[in-house]
């Protein structure tokens, strides 16, 4: 059977197609790519096998229009039906803690935890009206949630320190979000490794334009720096990550702004962008720093400290570790970033070699005498979407 994996972002579009039977694994993707830059600027880019095809201008202002965009293409590569589709959805909230075959009531649950997540469930309700649009409910759709992976956290890490009351209200605490890519960053680090996850402590960090954090022990998430929203936790392109809540009433008063301007600027006008002054694109980043900008290289600076930071805590959460595993468009191609990271941890066994982590590309990157691992990992959402679809099929 042809699956098709979706993973919808605010500004892009990713698939893998698969050919694999409910209950199996998904295997190699047959064909893969993404449309990027939503809008004027889209660009798409294609791949057969391992062959990566050249990125091209095309149309595409929203998702739908890139949905249409893979779909008539996989039909120039002979692909003439499509029997199931895994889609990402970044919040599941509460009441989701599995992947869901999607109906009307599954559709209504995910709008209602978009509230906590705006720029990320709207992605993917937009991917999925499109596919219903296009394909009726000819082709079932399985949602594959990016806070399922983080039900396991325990009741003291999930609970904010607030009037209970008030939680249990509102349905408030940590749901951890990156779900999908730290499972695959934990399950890479197993087939590089050759080791089983049971018995196996990990800290994985998904370092890209949004950045996350997770202590992984047995495979099972038992901590993770995200929290009610995609906001909490480590710096990241154009997000602040933690900051004291009272900054948001003192900025309200201060810039005469109601609590949702300033809930924008910290999610989009923060982080790497916000203190560089320069760009959200590490690249960019580091290159103005390395040219001498203050700014850049303190907004670098931060980057690197907050996720060492968080290291040092989740060595502590869980008792030690066998390994870090970075991931992400700057946890994989960045080596700086990596070595500013590991830098001056040779106290909790972690040290990087030089020649190793400067030539990149999957695998362990730390000093061959080194306790404690270093790896880097490629995050496939899309093998993560296809397993968590074929497993509800096979339950139908």
């Amino acid at each position: 059977m042809n699956l098709l994996a979706l993973n919808g972002g605010s500004s892009s579009l990713k698939f893998a197609l698969y050919q694999a039977e409910p209950g199996a694994t998904p295997g190699e993707a047959r064909f893969r790519g993404a449309v990027a830059r939503l809008g004027p600027e889209a660009r798409a880019a294609f791949t057969v096998g391992r062959c990566v095809g050249e990125s091209n201008a095309v149309q595409a202002p929203d998702q739908a229009a890139a949905l249409a965009l893979v779909l008539a293409w996989l039909q120039t590569q002979g692909v003439a039906r499509i029997d199931a589709v895994g889609c990402r959805v970044v919040h599941g909230g509460a009441h989701f803690t599995a992947p869901a075959l999607i109906d009307d009531a599954v559709l209504a649950a995910i709008s209602a935890a978009s509230a906590l997540a705006p720029l990320h469930n709207a992605p993917a309700l937009a991917v999925i009206a499109a596919l219903r649009a296009a394909r009726g409910d000819a082709t079932p759709i399985v949602a594959a949630f990016d806070t399922a992976f983080h039900r396991t956290l325990p009741p003291y890490a999930a609970t904010y320190a607030i009037p209970y009351a008030l939680s249990e209200r509102h349905g408030i605490r940590r749901f951890g979000f990156h779900g999908l890519a730290h499972r695959a960053l934990a399950g890479r680090y197993a087939a590089l490794s050759g080791k089983t996850l049971v018995g196996t402590r990990l800290i994985t960090l998904q370092l890209g334009n949004g950045c996350s954090a997770a202590a992984v022990a047995d495979g099972r998430s038992v901590e993770t720096s995200m929290g009610l929203t995609p906001l909490e936790g480590l710096m990241m392109g154009t997000r602040a990550g933690d900051v004291d809540p009272a900054l948001v009433g003192i900025l309200a008063r201060a810039e005469g702004v109601d609590v949702a301007e300033v809930e924008r600027w910290l999610n989009e006008r923060s982080g790497l962008l916000g203190v560089s002054g320069v760009s959200a694109d590490m690249r960019a980043v580091l290159a103005a720093a390395q040219q001498g900008d203050q700014r850049a290289a303190l907004a670098v600076e931060m980057f690197c400290y907050r996720a060492r930071r968080t290291i040092g805590a989740y060595l502590a959460v869980l008792g030690g570790a066998d390994a870090i595993v970075f991931g992400g468009g700057i946890g994989e191609h960045q080596a700086e970033v990596r070595a500013r990271i590991c830098a001056e941890m040779t106290w909790c066994g972690l040290a990087l070699d030089p020649l190793r982590n400067a030539a990149g590309g999957e695998g362990c990157v730390s000093a061959t005498d080194a306790p404690l691992r270093a790896y880097i990992a490629a995050t496939d959402e899309e093998a993560v979407i296809a397993t968590d679809t074929l497993y509800v099929l096979a339950g139908r």
